[in-house]
């Protein structure tokens, strides 16, 4: 479990080394063959350079943990020269939002249509000794670990309701449902490694070159059918209300041979893709 520690200042620190260091120099220089302040000198410079070791640097967002002849001894996040115990072994670990855009993986979706899919994922260290001791190098961890989230949520989801019509969710029409899905699981994944997703985004979604064009194909065809259900539909309606207007106001009568006749040649005009090209009858409706 991670432990923060707040080591000293290392102003003072640094301050009294530099006047060691210094009393140690005049001390050699006036020395004048004398053995014990020979010894004095030499002790005090290098107890000043071996006490500089204890001395670290931590910048903003940053931290170092702590590690005593491989025992953990605590993790300092805050910013500033400290001094430790010149014995301690640190390990920088970046505490920064980051990044992770991998290239598009080639999956099957959940009907087995192959699918390119890619992610942006935003993460950074949350816990410092889980990053450090449980895992052999975090960011490999959640590079891989990522890479397995977006094929897991590939392979659950159909890519549209084309072929699975009861589907409640699909990658294309999903949207934030499916970001929120992928950011789960790559918390589920990833917490071992004391890893925390900020957000995570479906960046690239396609179907493989291979069938693109099929299923482009397919798309165009599901619209043309569902523009025309909506266009018979409507010429229907067109049709009953022109009935009932010809038969409520007496306008004309007809029987039941005109009105299919009738009705046939509206469907045809309404229906039709271009537009009509209308055929005068000089005569009566019977000729």
């Amino acid at each position: 479990m991670e432990k923060i520690i707040k080591p000293l200042s290392g102003f003072l620190v640094l301050l009294l080394l530099l006047i060691m260091l210094l009393f140690g120099g005049i001390i050699l220089l006036k020395a004048d063959g004398d053995v014990l302040k020979i010894v004095g000198g030499v002790f005090c410079i290098f107890t000043s350079f071996f006490l500089m070791k204890g001395l670290m640097i931590i910048n903003p967002n940053h931290s170092r943990v702590l590690n005593f002849f491989g025992k953990y001894v605590g993790t300092v996040k805050d910013n500033g020269l400290f001094f430790i115990n010149p014995l301690y072994t640190s390990y920088k670990i970046s505490l920064r939002a980051q990044n992770l855009q991998g290239q598009s993986l080639k999956v099957n979706d959940k009907m087995g249509n192959p699918i390119e899919i890619g992610a942006v994922i935003v993460w950074r260290v949350g816990d410092t000794y889980k990053a450090a001791y449980e895992v052999v190098d975090y960011i490999d961890y959640v590079t891989k670990q990522s890479e397995a989230a977006i094929r897991h949520l590939a392979v659950s989801f159909p890519y549209d309701n084309l072929e699975d019509e009861k589907a409640d969710i699909t990658l294309r029409e999903g949207g934030d449902k499916v970001n929120q899905i992928l950011e789960k699981e790559l918390n589920d994944r990833i917490a071992p490694a004391g890893i925390e997703i900020l957000e995570a985004r479906i960046s690239h979604l396609a179907y493989a070159p291979e069938i693109a064009g099929a299923m482009l194909q397919r798309q165009q065809a599901t619209a043309i059918v569902a523009a025309r259900i909506k266009i018979v539909e409507g010429a229907v309606g067109m049709v009953d209300l022109a009935l009932k207007k010809l038969s409520a106001e007496n306008i004309v009568d007809l029987d039941d041979e005109k009105k299919a006749a009738m009705v046939s040649n509206l469907m045809v005009v309404l229906c039709g893709e271009k537009a009509a090209t209308p055929i005068l009858n000089a005569g009566t409706l019977y000729q």
